[in-house]
Parts: C-alpha cells; sequence; structure tokens
C-alpha cells in the first residue's frame, strides 16, 4: 500500500504542476486530468492529501515555502545581517527599498500550494460514490487538513500583501482559469477564520504517533492559528479561548531541561518534542535548503544586536546564559543563524546533514500569544505571569529583565514583544510580531518601525526608510509584476503605483 501511495504522490504532483508558464498563479493542471484520471479511490484522496503536505517541503515554482516563510518573517526586521552572498533582491528588502520586480515578493509557491488545497476541497467528495470503502468520516478530516492549510497560507499572504486574490475553487482546467481581483484584508481573514470553524470539529486529536501529531494538522493546530489570526485581528478574547483550548488540553509542555545542550537538542535537533504543535517535517530524504541560508555559501548571519542587546553576555560567568542564545539561536564565534544547522552547540551539521525542522507552532507561542493578549484586555498581572514562565524555562539573565507595573499597558507590551524576539529568533515571526504591535490602536506604535531603521538600513538609506514607514501601506509587499501582466484584474498595492 505504501507503495502505491507513493506512485499516487508522483502522479498527482505530475498532475499538478504540468502547467502552462504564462498562465495566471500557474495553478491549473492539464485539461480534463483531474476529472478524469484521478479522484477514484480512498487511496488517492490520501495521496492527494500527502501531495499537499509534501508541497510544503518543495515548490516546483520557486523557492521552497519554508524558505520563503524565513525571509518573509526575517528580511525586513532587525535579527539578520546580509553577507555578500545575499541576492540583490534580499538585500533590497532588508534596506525598504523593495519594487514590483523584486522576486521576493513572488507569491507563485503558496497559490500552488492553495490549489492544491482547493483540489482536494472539490474532487474528494466524488470519491464517496466510486469506493464504497471510503467514508464521510475520512472525507471531513481530509478536508479539514488541507483547509487549515490553506488557511495557514492565506494567513502569510494577508500579513505580507494586505489584500489579495482569494481563490476558493480549484482551477483544474484552461476553461476554469479566473482573473481574480485582490480581496480586502477583513474578506480574507474573514475566509480563514471560516475555513478553521470548519475544519475544527473534523480534524483529530491526535493520530497515534507523535511524528503524525507534530507532522501533520490536528485540532490543536487549528486553535494555534485561531490563536494567531485572532490576534492579528486584536480580536483578544477569542485568542485567549483558542490559547486555552492547547493549554488545557494537557497535551503540552515547555521543553525545560537542566543544560542548554539538551534544551536545543531537544527543541531543534530532534524536533517533535513536547513542546511542538506542527513542525514542517525534513528528513534525510528530503532536506531542507538552510544549509547555504545559514552556513555553507551562507547569505545571512547574525546581527550583532542580537546577542549584544537581546540576550546580552555573562562576561564573568560564560556558564551563566540564556538558553536561547549562544549556541541556540546564534554562534558567536563567527555569527551564524545556528537553529536549523547546528547538531549540538559547537558542532554545524553537514551540506547532506541539513533536515531540521521548520516549527510553524510550539506551546511557548501559545502561551505569548495569551499573554499579549491579556495585556491588551488590562490583565497586565497575569500577562506577566506567562513571561515569567518562559523566561525562568530559558534560563534569561537578570540583565534583560524587565518589571514593569501591571497597569502599564505599553511597557508591558514592549516586553512582551522583546521577549518574543527572544524565544522565536530567526523562526519567521519577527516581522509580523514588529507590524501587529505598530498597527494596534490605528498605528498608535508606528515608532516601532521607525526605530527598527537605524539597526538594520544602511546609513545611506535610512532617511528614505523612514519616509517609507511612515506609510502605512508601504508594510507591504508590492504585487509582483508577473502577476499584474496575467491577471489584469489585479491591481498594484497603492504604495507601489
Amino acid at each position: 500500500m505504501l507503495k502505491k501511495i507513493s506512485i499516487y504522490v508522483f502522479c498527482l504532483f505530475t498532475l499538478l504542476t504540468g502547467v502552462s508558464c504564462n498562465k495566471w498563479l500557474d495553478l491549473q493542471p492539464q485539461d480534463g486530468i483531474t476529472n478524469t484520471e484521478f479522484w477514484k479511490s480512498k487511496e488517492q484522496v490520501q495521496a492527494a492529501v500527502t501531495g499537499v503536505y509534501a508541497s510544503l517541503l518543495a515548490s516546483t515554482s520557486g523557492r521552497p515555502l519554508t524558505e520563503t516563510f524565513f525571509l518573509w518573517g526575517e528580511l525586513r526586521a532587525d535579527h539578520l545581517s546580509a553577507t555578500p552572498n545575499a541576492s540583490f533582491d534580499e538585500v533590497d528588502v532588508m534596506n525598504v527599498n523593495i519594487l514590483p520586480t523584486n522576486s521576493i515578493a513572488n507569491w507563485r509557491n503558496l497559490y500552488q500550494t492553495i490549489n492544491y488545497c482547493n483540489s482536494v476541497i472539490a474532487f474528494a467528495p466524488k470519491v464517496l460514490q466510486l469506493d464504497q470503502t471510503f467514508t464521510q468520516d475520512a472525507l471531513n478530516r481530509a478536508i479539514a487538513e488541507v483547509k487549515t492549510i490553506r488557511a495557514l497560507l492565506y494567513f502569510y499572504l494577508v500579513r505580507s500583501f494586505g489584500e489579495v486574490p482569494l481563490k476558493l475553487s480549484a482551477t483544474a482546467s484552461d476553461q476554469e482559469l479566473e482573473q481574480l481581483p485582490k480581496s480586502s484584508q477583513q474578506e480574507v481573514l474573514n475566509q480563514i477564520l471560516t475555513d478553521l470553524s470548519e475544519a475544527e470539529t473534523n480534524t483529530v486529536l491526535t493520530y497515534g504517533n507523535t511524528a503524525a501529531d507534530k507532522g501533520r494538522i490536528t485540532r490543536y493546530t487549528v486553535f494555534a492559528l485561531q490563536a494567531d489570526v485572532y490576534l492579528w485581528m486584536d480580536r483578544y478574547a477569542d485568542c485567549i479561548a483558542a490559547c486555552d483550548k492547547v493549554i488545557n488540553s494537557g497535551r503540552f509542555g515547555l521543553v525545560d531541561e537542566t543544560s542548554a545542550s539538551v534544551y536545543y537538542r531537544n527543541l531543534y535537533v530532534n524536533g517533535n518534542s513536547n513542546e511542538g504543535i506542527f513542525e514542517i517535517q525534513f528528513d534525510e530524504q528530503k532536506q531542507n535548503t538552510f544549509y547555504n541560508l545559514f552556513l555553507g555559501n551562507r547569505r545571512f548571519m547574525s546581527n550583532p544586536l542580537v546577542m549584544e542587546d537581546l540576550y546580552m553576555v555573562d562576561y564573568v560567568n560564560a556558564d551563566n546564559k540564556d538558553f536561547r542564545g549562544d549556541g541556540a539561536s546564534v554562534r558567536t564565534t563567527d555569527g551564524a543563524i545556528w537553529k536549523y544547522v547546528g547538531w549540538n552547540y559547537t558542532t554545524a551539521r553537514g551540506s547532506s546533514e541539513s533536515y531540521a525542522h521548520w516549527i510553524v507552532y510550539r506551546f511557548a507561542d501559545i502561551l505569548l500569544m495569551k499573554a499579549e493578549a491579556l495585556n491588551q484586555l488590562d490583565k497586565g498581572e497575569e500577562a506577566l505571569a506567562l513571561v515569567r514562565i518562559i523566561r525562568n524555562r530559558a534560563r534569561a539573565l537578570i540583565e534583560t529583565e524587565q518589571n514593569p507595573d501591571p497597569s502599564d499597558k505599553r511597557a508591558i507590551a514592549d516586553y512582551i514583544l522583546e521577549e518574543r524576539a527572544r524565544e522565536f529568533a530567526y523562526e519567521g515571526k519577527r516581522w509580523y510580531d514588529l507590524l501587529r504591535n505598530a498597527k494596534r490602536n490605528n498605528y498608535e506604535r508606528l515608532d516601532i518601525l521607525l526605530n527598527l531603521v537605524a539597526n538594520t538600513v544602511t546609513p545611506d538609506r535610512q532617511q528614505s526608510a523612514i519616509a517609507k514607514f511612515k506609510d502605512k501601506n508601504s508594510h507591504y509587499f508590492p504585487i509582483y509584476f508577473y502577476e499584474l501582466t496575467t491577471d489584469k484584474n489585479l491591481e498594484q498595492n497603492p504604495f507601489y503605483k
């Protein structure tokens, strides 16, 4: 059966990626194939779902999704320094100098996977009539998984572009191609929540083994994503309720070890720890692209301020250090970004050993999202208690501790934002954290983005970057030029017209 499923997955990718290069978003398989030669058995449905997961590991169009998630979440933030190997496009994003021709703004790989999800949603129900062994429950589970993945990808898109085309139907032939305009942020976010609400009741609590529970969509993935979306939308009570569903399940906890090396090994080297909620799973057969991103011919290294100001260093007692800093996020001897390329605190992976997981959500995120929401509801003491739990686990240095008054919402928000920076450095969350905090209450904290410039942008471009950041439309990517030429209903984002 495993061999048969592997063949089906190969065939699915052949069908779903044999597309014309000059069509909108490159969404369609060849004419008629999807309906007439596939979608006849439960094995094919499962192969299609497996294909969706496989597409998270490697894209047939452009860079892999996990690399896109990293670049979108980190390039515009303050944790990276570019090396001479970084591309001009990457450096331009870091210098707030992005144009519609910049390949970083190419969203095609996300829309391809969205179309794989749409294909399962559209065509899997037909298998109920063709395969009597395929049950309604199995169909519901399959659709719930791909709806959650679709929601996750749209959440990346809406946070990165602001307004994007909302494609919910499968594009299976040239006759079904659509020229779609952008949908508003609110429309996209509402659809994300609809998908998650529909998925919630049909996703499983467990698949019966750790690798599947961490590497596939479970109900707890749905809750984590719901919490993140609610926090972005300033729906704080709903965010807390979603977080509590994960917390109260008793299925997750923090990786809390007595040594930094064991902490690092369990959370990042081995992966699938008790802290993990959803991790994109790489292995020896399917490796990630992080080796040449951070080691090898590395394109990025740590901004020196990450160790100097964020984690800080105890120059008297070398053993007194934040577990998340030296040897976890950063190798201080050469500024290497370490989470994805180390075997332990000192030994690097080889180029053929680059298969650290990409962690989408873990339990620490749940606690800090809840803390952020609690603070916005004037529950500062409860928020600070959660921050202390995170810091105690990491053995954070006392020099980075703050003691804001529980009623000082602004100071606590800044403290949580800084703690999220320590906890999730290089996990693709930083820019979204900064933007979420800056835009709250009608951009009450625009200073967060303006202050960013001094630490990230080259001196000759800083004044230009500050002027751009003062326009909120600049906080989102432009629509890539290719999409504008192939979809005449698309309109460029306002800042880039």
